[in-house]
């Protein structure tokens, strides 16, 4: 089993003090806490393997260039991946998903055609979609979640047909944390000979994925999510779409010739080099190669039975402390269901307020809308919410402390 004790001793930024109090940090779905070996391995290419790579012959140059190549490996592995060959680094989920709509869309998609997404989707994996759709003359169908937050499964197997040429779904929600059967959504989407491409941000970081198992076309994911760096994100492309897609961004390092004799001809690199334009962020990737070391070191099952631990821990604090009834939840109350975020509402009280009160008290957590709109207010959540997530250093101390700062907080509410 996890031990968070020992885990947080990799962790320096956990022992600082604001406000006369040691930081609590529950805002690990915006972006993760980097442990020593993360920092360390990026101290270690700045001062003994800088430079650029594939470019040179040099000592440095071959050394960076292996590094990173390594990187693409140890991520591949991590995931379930078949080699480097199907993992590209980019900056974020975010680039990672308008990749797959302007390399894959623009190329597959036309009048007529649909792609089926959720109200439950993260902005990035929600908005283009609707802007390939324009470009290319395709229809965007939403499918709608239950009161809980959980996917009406019935209406999606409705909305997935002949006419579907992409499914584009969260694996885990970033706001009720609710976990999607990718799988059986998967074998859906193929069924009718449609893509699927799945946001891993929330998924990856805190639970076992293998992409082969899941069956997916398309998986992206943040480093910075998952004890990474910032700058560094995933998108992993099954070697079966490749010759389906377009290159996107052209220029350094995606080519292997480039001839002008009247006419322009062109020689693609090899994958994954191709959709990886220019100078990359090279210690991002080896920062994220160190993160993956690490969380395997740890295991991911471990590390999601540790935060369905604290999240039922938190439920039933709050049950104890009698204010239950003054947290208003998102998502399904069963801890079972859903990974290590709660999102809610405290009383009457603004979102924000809350928040900001509870920072006075060193305790971090994200408000507002999280990037996902659409489903706060299919769940009656107009104002936003607040939203605290739990990862592997995490403990049932601070989960006390929480809850009892809550309970403070409702005492001083109007």
């Amino acid at each position: 089993m996890l031990n968070p004790y020992s885990i947080r001793q990799d962790f320096p930024i956990l022992d600082i003090v604001i406000n006369g109090k040691k930081l609590i940090y529950f805002d690990n779905a915006a972006t993760s806490q980097k442990p020593r070996q993360v920092i360390e391995a990026i101290r270690r290419f700045y001062t003994e393997s800088n430079a650029n790579i594939h470019r040179g012959f040099h000592h440095l140059s071959q050394e960076a260039s292996r590094l990173y190549e390594e990187a693409h490996d140890t991520v591949a592995e991590f995931i379930g991946a078949r080699g480097r060959e199907e993992i590209v680094f980019v900056r974020n989920t975010t680039e990672a998903l308008n990749l797959v709509a302007y390399a894959w869309g623009l190329k597959n998609l036309g009048e007529g055609d649909k792609v089926v997404i959720t109200i439950m989707e993260h902005h990035s994996n929600f908005l283009p979609w609707f802007k390939i759709a324009r470009h290319t003359g395709a229809s965007v169908r939403v499918v709608d979640v239950n009161d809980e937050g959980r996917l009406r499964v019935d209406l999606l197997e409705e909305a997935i047909n002949e006419k579907t040429k992409l499914v584009a779904i969260a694996h885990m929600s970033n706001v009720t944390g609710v976990i999607n059967d990718v799988k059986a959504i998967a074998k859906i989407a193929h069924s009718m000979g449609a893509r699927i491409v799945v946001d891993g941000a929330q998924s990856v970081p805190h639970i076992p994925v293998n992409v082969r198992d899941l069956g997916v076309d398309f998986l992206a994911f943040s480093g910075h999510k998952m004890l990474g760096p910032t700058g560094i994100g995933v998108l992993y492309v099954s070697e079966e779409v490749l010759e389906d897609m377009d290159t996107f961004l052209v220029g350094g390092d995606t080519i292997k010739e480039v001839h002008y004799r009247g006419r322009l001809e062109v020689i693609w690199h090899d994958m994954p080099w191709r959709y990886e334009a220019g100078t990359p962020n090279i210690v991002g990737g080896i920062g994220l190669a160190e993160a993956v070391k690490y969380l395997s070191r740890i295991g991911m099952e471990n590390i999601h039975r540790h935060e369905q631990e604290l999240v039922k821990y938190f439920f039933k604090r709050v049950e104890e402390e009698g204010f239950a009834d003054k947290l208003k939840i998102l998502g399904p109350r069963s801890p079972e269901a859903r990974g290590g975020i709660v999102s809610f509402t405290l009383g009457e009280l603004d979102p924000h307020a809350t928040a900001i009160m509870l920072d006075e008290e060193a305790i971090a957590v994200r408000s507002g809308f999280h990037c996902a709109q659409p489903l706060h207010e299919r769940l009656g959540f107009s104002r936003g919410s607040v939203r605290a997530s739990f990862y592997l250093y995490n403990t049932k101390e601070e989960i006390d402390r929480f809850v009892e700062v809550l309970k403070s907080i409702v005492k001083q509410a109007p």
